[in-house]
């Protein structure tokens, strides 16, 4: 169990640098270009999907949220929001960056998610069009907890240490099952459920915060589920935009069948990515 736990320690520790440059960067970025976003969210019209779908693939701290807002107010379509929600990458790319992963792959990753996003978006405003109407939107970043306001050198160590301890968590759970049933064992039981496994990430994948794309990632780069079943979660994952619509939006039916739309995309490709072995 000590032996373990200093794996754990120590794997968790070096990521330190790359985290926190990372996100210094995504900082640096988000303080420049939110409001510009927002504006082309707003003025998007029939092209929603495709700019939600495109936006939504830069690790910003709150545009799922400021997207669930813009949806609420009736500003965008739901189309548009769900494109937003299956772009999102949340933490993926800075954890992946952490670890050395090619770019290609990180861009491969980005790229498939933009491509579903958009098409998804698109068939999602032909099946359920509605008017937009113009309200006044008030972010809620802050009430989600997010603290982008605080600066960036300030909120980019405060992120750099939630999920540097977040990552040590699961890499601590993640050796302990891999020490106790064996790698060959874990890989074996997820890996070989090409429907079971896009499933599970799905619901993995709802969980409102960055937890569900740091599991996905840790999984994934020790080799514990697909590249299908990986997308299945991360198309699923939308950050804490979800908490913030089940807070602010009504009818709650309308929730139900956000969700439901989003889950049954994720899963859907999850299991179209496994069927024709897709390799990253």
């Amino acid at each position: 169990m000590l032996d373990i736990l200093m794996d754990s320690v120590l794997d968790s520790i070096k990521l330190i640098p790359f985290l926190w440059a990372t996100y210094f960067i995504m900082e640096y970025l988000e303080h420049k270009t939110s409001d510009k976003h927002k504006e082309h969210m707003q003025k998007s019209g029939k092209w929603g999907p495709m700019i939600g779908g495109i936006l939504g693939a830069f690790p910003q701290c709150g545009f799922s949220v400021s997207a669930t807002n813009l949806y609420v107010g009736r500003v965008i379509t739901l189309g548009t929001l769900i494109a937003v929600y299956l772009s999102t990458s949340d933490e993926m790319i800075p954890v992946f960056l952490s670890e050395a992963v090619p770019i290609f792959v990180i861009l491969k990753i980005v790229g498939l998610k933009i491509g579903v996003s958009v098409v998804m978006g698109i068939l999602i405003d032909l099946m359920f069009p509605k008017k937009t109407e113009e309200h006044e939107i008030h972010t809620m970043c802050e009430q989600a907890h997010c603290h982008c306001e605080n600066g960036m050198l300030k909120s980019s160590v405060k992120h750099t240490v939630n999920i540097t301890l977040f990552i040590f968590l699961i890499t601590f759970i993640l050796n302990g099952m891999i020490a106790i049933l064996g790698e060959e064992t874990i890989a074996h039981l997820i890996l070989n459920r090409p429907v079971l496994g896009p499933v599970i990430a799905g619901m993995i994948g709802l969980i409102p915060n960055c937890a569900s794309s740091v599991i996905l990632a840790e999984l994934y780069l020790g080799k514990m589920i697909s590249a299908g079943t990986m997308l299945a979660g991360l198309l699923v994952g939308s950050g804490i935009g979800l908490l913030v619509l089940w807070k602010e939006n009504k009818p709650r039916k309308d929730n139900i069948k956000i969700v439901s739309l989003l889950y049954g995309t994720g899963v859907l490709f999850g299991i179209l990515f496994e069927a024709v072995g897709l390799v990253l």
